[in-house]
């Protein structure tokens, strides 16, 4: 990645139009430092404040869930809302916990398992493509992960400098860097060189180098094409993991990394789209509740088709 595309702190960053993002950023930071059991708690119920502003975001949550799991009883449906707006709170003070906590505190909460797979890539020098999906708590899984074994995440620079600036430190904070996710050539060459890449495929990113495959129970989800032109290209190794919260430990988290898959679909888009759909969904179903779904993820249907929301 050059340096070019890398966030530079500049005073331009102190102006006044970006004194709400440096308060937010303050605020986040001292949240940090509370107890956990006290960000838990606040989280959560800023999670059932802020629903109750945006209630177009409950839709989308309840409606995702609704085209997902048609089998899901009504009362089911309802306490997974729940669960869900609770754990969108606690994502504020999880995002916080990766940029501002140090190491040994992030490594007392996060249990990694899996790493047996990392080290057998590594001796092989064969590089990694890290497939998630957006959980809550990615921010924090990505560090915890970093804090072990570096790699280099794939993301959208924000529209905000000042938030750019801050958001790149931290989440570069344990890993080597960030690329921007229009950077296809910047994924290539880290993979190609034994590289491990954070890519997330479970969002709807547009028509433009997408193609549409079934997810649960809807048949056709715009799904990106880009999971297969990154296998093509660089011959590396797909590696699902997953970061969820322990319901029976409060403050506890697991990162499980699994083993790289077998019989990706080479060469076929569509079929690759397919195939990363079923990564998607077992991600997903490991913590259902952690999941984002109040990202608007069939926004784009195939042409002639009416919205789903």
């Amino acid at each position: 990645m050059s340096s070019k595309h890398i966030p530079v702190f500049s005073y331009s960053l102190l102006h006044p139009r970006y004194w709400g993002t440096l308060m937010l950023l303050a605020l986040m930071y001292l949240l940090s430092l509370l107890p956990y059991r006290v960000q838990f708690f606040l989280g959560k119920h800023i999670g059932r404040l802020a629903i109750k502003l945006m209630k177009n975001r409950r839709h989308t949550i309840y409606r995702n869930l609704e085209l997902c799991f048609p089998l899901m009883s009504v009362s089911e449906r309802e306490s997974l809302v729940k669960k869900n707006i609770d754990n969108s709170g606690l994502a504020l003070f999880e995002t916080g916990m990766a940029w501002f906590w140090s190491d040994a505190r992030v490594s007392r909460h996060v249990t990694i398992k899996g790493m047996e797979h990392m080290e057998q890539l590594e001796r092989e020098g064969k590089g990694a493509l890290m497939v998630a999906v957006h959980s809550m708590n990615l921010e924090l899984g990505a560090r915890a992960f970093g804090i072990k074994k570096t790699g280099m995440g794939v993301y959208r620079p924000n529209n905000n400098p000042c938030f750019d600036y801050f958001q790149y430190q931290g989440r570069s904070r344990s890993n080597r860097t960030l690329i921007d996710r229009k950077d296809v050539k910047g994924m290539l060459r880290a993979l190609k060189t034994g590289e491990r890449v954070w890519y997330a495929p479970d969002h709807d990113y547009g028509l433009r180098r997408s193609t549409f495959a079934p997810l649960f129970a809807v048949e056709q989800a715009c799904t990106t094409t880009g999971t297969s032109l990154l296998v093509d290209a660089s011959h590396c190794a797909v590696v699902p993991f997953t970061m969820v919260r322990d319901d029976d430990k409060v403050g506890h988290y697991t990162l499980t990394i699994c083993q790289p898959v077998e019989g990706f679909p080479h060469k076929d888009p569509e079929a690759a789209a397919v195939f990363i759909n079923k990564i998607v969904e077992q991600s997903i179903m490991a913590a259902p509740s952690q999941y984002m779904w109040l990202h608007r993820r069939f926004k784009n249907r195939p042409e002639g088709q009416p919205s789903l929301y």
